[in-house]
């Protein structure tokens, strides 16, 4: 089976790597000598993929998986390696690609596809507060009136400057004086 990216037949693979974790929680059950470890899944599985696009549609290859990359909608993807795993969906998370010096119409390009995992709604949005909103624009309005009054007190500061700027002065005259 040929590598596919939605509609898209990845030509002349030379390498898939796969890169899977799984989340592993340890606890200390307290008073008891050693840790017990909790299974949290996985997180979404990472495919590194590069290869060469060769002949007179190369380019036109390229450009289409650069459309793919750039909306960064999840696609559809099937490939060996990814058949046993039950990873359906990828998105495309990088992507590069270059000409091959000396060799006319070949681009070689590498990608990193993250497994495209759906987000789970809410069961029960009731107990949602919908007034947080309006809680954190109230504490914003505050902030930013006491950000006007540190300007006022900022510039209120200014009619001490010159007598400090002289007390200094006439502070090192008198060290000045005693020999310091």
């Amino acid at each position: 089976m040929r590598p596919m990216l939605d509609d898209l037949e990845l030509p002349l693979v030379q390498e898939i790597r796969s890169y899977d974790q799984r989340a592993l929680a340890e606890h200390s059950p307290p008073g008891l000598p050693g840790t017990h470890l909790q299974n949290m899944g996985r997180a979404p599985a990472h495919l590194l993929i590069w290869g060469v696009a060769t002949g007179p549609g190369e380019l036109d290859f390229v450009e289409q998986l650069d459309d793919k990359f750039k909306r960064g909608d999840p696609l559809p993807f099937t490939a060996d390696i990814t058949a046993d795993a039950e990873i359906d969906q990828m998105i495309i998370e990088t992507l590069r690609w270059q000409e091959i010096a000396g060799h006319p119409q070949r681009q070689a390009y590498i990608m990193t596809l993250r497994e495209y995992i759906e987000p789970v709604e809410p069961e029960d949005l009731s107990l949602l507060d919908s007034d947080i909103l309006a809680d954190a624009q109230s504490l914003i309005d505050d902030l930013v009136d006491g950000l006007d009054i540190g300007l006022d007190f900022a510039t209120g500061l200014e009619r001490f400057v010159s007598p400090l700027t002289d007390f200094l002065s006439r502070l090192e005259a008198f060290n000045r004086g005693n020999g310091q």
